[in-house]
Parts: structure tokens; C-alpha cells; sequence
């Protein structure tokens, strides 16, 4: 493990920095600095503060900050909007957080070629609004919408509608990067294909913000949809419910998304919601979301579904036949995690094969039972994207009870879940990254050739391992 020595920030570096990004955009004081220590991942443990934070308003500032950083030998830390699950923004080292809040220009939205030029720190919230607000549709949604632009490309963010439209990687056509040294690079571009060298651009994207730092984005767009569907699948048993996904993919149905979730965690979520789910009875769910260019194709699609879900024992599939009754289903869905992380240790987000979740979720059951805890389990169906809770507390009919020594169940039930990631040739990580929290499993999972050339490239870009040190491996 490499040994680095970083400077400490100084008086006279504050003094500097207030030069180029002007007073206001630089914070000092401990208070001050509570929320840039730490991300949204429960345990407080992994909590650093930084020295000082930046807030550059151009490419230019961020430019000359980090060429400050890299003379001076001080450790910087891009950040997003904070919302991240692994430490990833997490200033290990102190030194600087940067973070790109004056800069949320959306610069064109190219209806000609169904492209937007935005600046990193603009949210997704903000993105969406101006996409539809003329006539477009950008297709991923990672989940929390405070997100930032910058925080989602540096993370390859997924979310629900992954299995249709991919990740964000799949719609990022150009990125402007400004590197370790402090110089800029502009990649990609407007253009669909390119076979012109290493595509520098996707070593960049999913990096989390230890190659370089994204200041703005070139991002593909589509035309909406012209019908979206709702529908929900009632089973009895959570296995049957993940049985039927392989089977709606066979009959050549595509679902914009496909989620899978038992009984008591849509209760739980609902109910800090104040809203409604569609059934009160049965033990599991599918959730999926078909689209297309009209009603009937739409409909068509929904009869196939319903065909499929019952022919694996599903006992009901209701339709959502109102935009209120579709969004309220899809709110319930994205904010299970919400709902419980005031009771939660950790959330995973182990990927496998789709056609062996089913297993992998049974065995998962089977830890719960084993070591008499709790590990709520829900995740992305068709993707293999599965979302377990490590607890602090189990609920059971509207009350919270802690469970008993559950920090000293945590370690070693995390381990034999990961140990049952590896045995179903899944990845330790499918959207949220690795950053600090998830460094020790990265090695089990992937070859040790592998992380020597994630850290020959680490050293190419940032020969003095300034930008976002302590995230993904160890040097």
C-alpha cells in the first residue's frame, strides 16, 4: 500500500482559494463542514472533515483549484449532491471538497439532434423539467432526484428503468473533464459512433471522481413515450414472483422496468408516505412499467404480462388506470429505502445473473433465519439488481424492536452475503459504486490483474494521487 504524504490546507491557501472562486464560495468552520463530511450511508463511522469547501462558479475555477491541489499536494475531493450509499464523497484525508453548486447552466437542449449540454452540478430534478418541458425524454432515473449531474456520471447510476433504456453510460455522447494536473479535456462529443482510439470517455464515466473531475456533459435524449402502463403482480410466494421475469423476457416483452418486493417493505413504505398500494392482501409483488407508441400496443403488452403472471402462479394483476395511481405506485417503490433508513445499517446492492435471483434471494432468507435478524430484500428484477437491507431494527405491524446485537451480527452477516454474491457470479456492486465502504469485497470478486490495471490507470491520470484518494482500492 502506497504511503502518501498530503499537505495540510493552510491560511495562506484559504487566502488563494478565496481568489479564485471569490469569499462566498469558500467554507471554513467545523459547523459549517458537518454535512461535506460524510454521504447518505448510515453508519457514522466513515465520517471525515474536510479542511474547506469550494464552490467554483466555471471550468476555469475548478481548473485552477485543482492545480492548486496538485502543486501543493492537496487531497481533493469532488462531491455531487451528498446522495451517494458507499462514502464515495467522503474526504478521507481532509483537504478540500469541491463541489460544483454554482454551476447548473443547462447551455442547449438540441432538439435536432435529441441532445442536452448541461454543467455538472445541475440536478436531476432540474434536468427532467427542462427535457419535458420540451417534448423530451431522458430515460434513466437513478432514484433520488437532489442528485447531481456530475454525481451520477462519476457513479454510472442506474436505477429502475435500466433493463429497457441501460444506465447512464449509455446516454453520455461527451463529458468535459478536468483532470489531476488541472488542464481540461473534452470527450467525446455530438457524434453516436467512434472508434477513434481508447475511449477515454468511459474510463471517465463510473471512475467516481478519481480520474478526473466532470464539469459539464453532452447527454442523448428520445422522444417520449406515447403510453406508459402500470401494472402489479400479487403472489403468494416471493420466488414465484421472480420466477415470472425470465418467462415475460422469453415471450420478447421488454419492460421499461420490472421490480420485485415482499409485502412488508411496500407496507412500510406506504405508510410513511401516507399513500395507497393496490392490494392488502399477498406476500409479494412485481411491479412493471411497459411504454409504447400507443394505447393498444400498450394494452397488448399488459394482456401478455397478465398472462405470463398468472401462468406462474400470480393470484391477481391489477392495471393502474390513472397517472395519479401509476405515480403513487412508483413513489411507493422509490422510497422503500427512505422508509427505513433511520433502521438500517447498510443497504447492498449485489447484481446476478437474473435467472438465478430467485435462488440468491432464497438463500438470503435463509441468512435471516439463520442468524435471527432481519434483511428486507427488493431490487431491479430484470437486471439482476438486488437491493438487502442489513437492520438495526425489525418492524413487524407498525412497531420498531432493535434487534440484538445487531452490530455484531453486521460484519459477519454482510461477509456471507457478499460470500453468496460470489457463489451466484455476481458482482459486489451494480449502481451504487464502491467508494470507501465497499473496498474490502472489490478484491474478492474481481482478479488481482484486473485491480493492478485499475490502479496503473489511477496512477496514469493522477501521478500524485490528489483526486478522491481511498475510493475503490487501496494504492
Amino acid at each position: 500500500m502506497t504511503q502518501i504524504q498530503y499537505k495540510n490546507v493552510e491560511s495562506r491557501d484559504i487566502e488563494r482559494l478565496k481568489g479564485i472562486v471569490g469569499d462566498n464560495n469558500v467554507i471554513t468552520g467545523r459547523e459549517s463542514l458537518i454535512d461535506y463530511s460524510h454521504d447518505e450511508f448510515a453508519l457514522e463511522d466513515i465520517r471525515h472533515f474536510p479542511d474547506v469547501v469550494v464552490k467554483p462558479r466555471n471550468t476555469e475555477e475548478v481548473s485552477t483549484v485543482v492545480g492548486l491541489c496538485n502543486e501543493e499536494r492537496i487531497p481533493l475531493t469532488p462531491r455531487g449532491g451528498g446522495t451517494g450509499l458507499c462514502g464515495g464523497c467522503v474526504p478521507t484525508h481532509g483537504g478540500i471538497v469541491l463541489i460544483l453548486d454554482n454551476m447548473t447552466r443547462i447551455i442547449e437542449i438540441d432538439t435536432r439532434n435529441l441532445q442536452a449540454q448541461v454543467e455538472a452540478g445541475l440536478r436531476l430534478m432540474d434536468f427532467y423539467s427542462a427535457v419535458e418541458g420540451n417534448g423530451l425524454f431522458f430515460p434513466p432515473h437513478p432514484g433520488d432526484e437532489s442528485a447531481a449531474i456530475g454525481g451520477v456520471i462519476a457513479t454510472n447510476a442506474g436505477g429502475a428503468r435500466a433493463v429497457k433504456y441501460g444506465v447512464i453510460r449509455n446516454f453520455i455522447r461527451g463529458i468535459e473533464v478536468v483532470l489531476p494536473s488541472g488542464e481540461v479535456v473534452k470527450l467525446g462529443g455530438k457524434f453516436l459512433k467512434n472508434s477513434s482510439g481508447y475511449n477515454l470517455m468511459h474510463l471517465v464515466i463510473g471512475s467516481e471522481g478519481t480520474l478526473g473531475i466532470v464539469t459539464q456533459a453532452i447527454i442523448g435524449l428520445m422522444p417520449p413515450p406515447k403510453t406508459m402502463y402500470t401494472l402489479v403482480a400479487l403472489y403468494h410466494h416471493l420466488q414465484d414472483a421472480i420466477n415470472t421475469v425470465p418467462a415475460i423476457i422469453r415471450n420478447g416483452i421488454i419492460p421499461m422496468a420490472i421490480e420485485f418486493m415482499d409485502r412488508k417493505t411496500v407496507t412500510i413504505s406506504s405508510q410513511h408516505l401516507q399513500k395507497k398500494w393496490p392490494f392488502s392482501r399477498g406476500d409479494a409483488y412485481l411491479m412493471m412499467i411497459v411504454d409504447g407508441n400507443n394505447f393498444e400496443e400498450v394494452a397488448a403488452l399488459g394482456e401478455k404480462i397478465n398472462e405470463v403472471c398468472s401462468e406462474n402462479n400470480a393470484i391477481e394483476v391489477l392495471a393502474a388506470d390513472t397517472r395519479a395511481r401509476q405515480r403513487d405506485i412508483l413513489d411507493i417503490r422509490s422510497n422503500i429505502y427512505e422508509a427505513m433508513k433511520m433502521h438500517t445499517l447498510e443497504i447492498l446492492d449485489l447484481t446476478v445473473p437474473r435467472g438465478q435471483i430467485a435462488d440468491f434471494v432464497d438463500e438470503i432468507q435463509g441468512l435471516s433465519d439463520e442468524y435471527g435478524t432481519w434483511l428486507p430484500t427488493y431490487g431491479h428484477a430484470a437486471d439482476g439488481n438486488v437491493h438487502t437491507h442489513i437492520m438495526r431494527s425489525i418492524w413487524n405491524e407498525g412497531e420498531w424492536t432493535e434487534i440484538e446485537d445487531c452490530r455484531k451480527l453486521y460484519p459477519v452477516v454482510r461477509k456471507r452475503l457478499h460470500d453468496l454474491g460470489r457463489k451466484y457470479e455476481g458482482i459486489c456492486s451494480g449502481e451504487h459504486g464502491i467508494g470507501i465502504v465497499k473496498k474490502e469485497y472489490l478484491e474478492s470478486f474481481l482478479d488481482a490483474k484486473q485491480i493492478d490495471l485499475m490502479r496503473a490507470i489511477k496512477k496514469a491520470f493522477d501521478p500524485n494521487l490528489i483526486l478522491n484518494p481511498d475510493k475503490i482500492f487501496n494504492l
